[in-house]
């Protein structure tokens, strides 16, 4: 009987930081929908730019936790990563030359930190025991060339290894990385005689924990059910994630982190859910709020956490605005990422100054909205719009990235919670209320408005 979930089982060592080893690999297996469980072989003490110690376990335990879940939970897949000695390389063989399911081997050599991941007699007992029962093998550039012995300098040089790893080793699969060839990023996977060319771009972010999510990201969609080389395709996509949204954290490598995908589904429900409910607080007070509807109409926006946020795509709002019929408040359609452009860029500018500033709403310019802002202590700012250089009038979107740079200035460095401006030629004036969410920012204009309307 089939599993209700996939279970995927990493055999590594653990990296307090985190960015690779077993945390790595269970996250990894997690953010793909997959059960992970582990068994540690090596405790190391590193951190993002300097490896301390290593202590290998001993082999009898690593055993007894192999043998434990085994007997009771089992698996679908298993991923092999740091083992650094030949006692444990040759107890995982063993331990495993019956598992009928898929193994990848990741044949960590050298962490980022330059910890030494494998002693001189345990590569033999790699070369000569664990890869013999690998259904793939994940070497860097540098790995493979100690594998083939053979220098790596071009794809072609990294398909002739990849052959040879495979011919040499009995591996039905070897996908090389290429992370440090010369073109960058492309991956090289030799399987069943064909070559299979994976190609990425290089991209600026966290590079710490990268082999190790790869690995174990082909490994969770292995036992997912997923052929080898489509696994292999959805796990680079996985990996660019993972790089490309890492936290900048550590003096050293940043970690990257294989959650993201999850993080970033899971943040974008929590902003759409925000605005809607920043937009029931105005509908409740809608005879109030239709006062200050400008003749552009009012828009309510909220940006993704800073972390993920790049672009307007990254800030959801109302499409089409809201309007104000008599009294009431209509809009069309719910919020939507990508649908606003002034508002979006005013967010991600003020992001620029303080993160947790991730939302605001528009309304028409009143002096009486702002003296009461003041009133009830807000920080108010502005920019005058006649004051904008020439030469960025004339770049199509760089007005209000500019005006809100002024309005922080003239602030002291802060956001305002209120920035206004009296408009110019064609540009209706306007206030804009910031806040850390929408429903905070809806909070604010409606704080406002009570206490001029009572």
């Amino acid at each position: 009987m089939r599993r209700i979930i996939p279970v995927a089982l990493s055999i590594a060592g653990f990296d307090p930081d985190s960015g690779a080893g077993v945390v790595a690999d269970i996250r990894t297996f997690n953010s793909l929908g997959v059960y992970g469980v582990a068994v540690v072989t090596v405790v190391t003490a590193q951190n993002t730019y300097r490896g301390y110690a290593i202590q290998p376990l001993d082999p009898g335990i690593v055993v007894a936790q192999l043998r434990a879940l085994r007997e009771d939970i089992g698996f679908d897949a298993v991923k092999v990563g740091m083992v650094y000695t030949r006692e444990l390389v040759e107890v995982i063989s063993r331990e495993l030359s019956d598992f009928e399911g898929p193994i990848v081997v990741d044949p960590l050599m050298k962490a980022k930190s330059g910890v030494e991941l494998i002693s001189e007699d345990a590569l033999d007992a790699l070369k000569n025991k664990l890869l013999h029962i690998a259904t793939l093998v994940t070497p860097n550039k540098f790995e493979a060339e100690v594998l083939a012995e053979t220098s790596i300098q071009t794809i072609e040089d990294a398909k002739r290894a990849a052959a040879i790893i495979s011919r040499e080793y009995g591996v039905e699969a070897v996908l090389v990385k290429g992370g440090h060839l010369k073109p960058c990023c492309i991956d090289i996977l030799y399987f069943r005689g064909r070559y299979y060319e994976f190609w990425g771009k290089p991209s600026r972010g966290c590079y710490h924990g990268t082999g190790c999510i790869l690995s174990s990201a082909i490994t969770a969609l292995l036992a997912k059910g997923y052929e080898l080389v489509e696994a292999v395709k959805k796990a680079k996509k996985h990996v660019e994630y993972a790089i490309r949204y890492g936290p900048p954290i550590g003096r050293g490598w940043c970690p990257a982190d294989p959650l993201a995908p999850l993080e970033i589904d899971a943040e974008r429900y929590r902003v759409l859910t925000d605005i809607v409910e920043a937009v029931k607080m105005l509908e409740h007070a809608s005879h109030l709020v239709s006062k200050y509807v400008p003749e552009v109409g009012m828009q309510v926006a909220m940006s993704l956490p800073a972390r993920y946020a790049s672009s307007p795509s990254d800030v959801a709002a109302i499409p089409g605005r809201i309007r104000a019929d008599g009294c009431r408040l209509i809009y069309r359609l719910p919020p939507e990422f990508g649908v606003s452009s002034h508002l979006a860029r005013a967010i991600l500018t003020a992001m620029e100054f303080q993160p947790d500033i991730r939302a605001a709403i528009n309304i028409a310019y009143s002096p009486e909205i702002i003296r009461a802002a003041e009133k009830l202590g807000y920080i108010v700012s502005y920019y005058d719009r006649r004051e904008e250089p020439p030469e960025l009038k004339r770049v199509e979107g760089a007005t209000i990235p500019w005006g809100i740079r002024r309005a922080v200035e003239r602030a002291g460095g802060k956001v305002p919670d209120i920035v206004y401006h009296l408009g110019d030629v064609g540009k209706e004036p306007m206030i804009v209320v910031f806040a850390r969410s929408a429903s905070e920012a809806a909070s604010k204009l409606l704080r406002i408005l009570w206490s001029i309307y009572g």
